[in-house]
């Protein structure tokens, strides 16, 4: 696992590690199952406070890429599955409030697409 951070960039630390853990799990570099460092010891390797490394961890685990086991470590998780899982869900609840709100589909499109647009940059 290769993480660089760079203070001079506009994203925080903890996001920094976050997006590089979360990107290279998506892509393999880091496969399923695969234990990463001690919160401390990242935190160490990085330079950063532990308590940023733990942000970007329980964010990591919030989101599917990473699951804690206890003693055992934490590991890289099945997330393909459950970042599905949990998009759809969001996409389901969008669409249904897009409805309530009264929102025609095309509409609703275009206010999707502008979101991913921010996100996505």
């Amino acid at each position: 696992m290769t993480l660089k951070i760079r203070i001079d960039d506009g994203a925080p630390p903890y996001e920094q590690v976050r997006a590089q853990i979360s990107e290279q799990a998506r892509s393999g570099a880091l496969p399923v199952g695969h234990r990463l460092p001690t919160v401390r010891g990242l935190a160490e390797t990085l330079g950063l406070a532990a308590n940023t490394v733990a942000k970007a961890y329980r964010a990591l685990e919030a989101d599917g890429v990473i699951e804690t086991r206890g003693r055992n470590g934490t590991v890289i998780a099945a997330a393909g599955s459950a970042a599905e899982r949990e998009a759809a869900a969001a996409a389901q609840a969008f669409a249904e409030r897009a409805r309530r709100l009264g929102l025609g589909e095309d509409d609703a499109l275009a206010a999707v697409r502008e979101a991913l647009r921010a996100a996505y940059g």
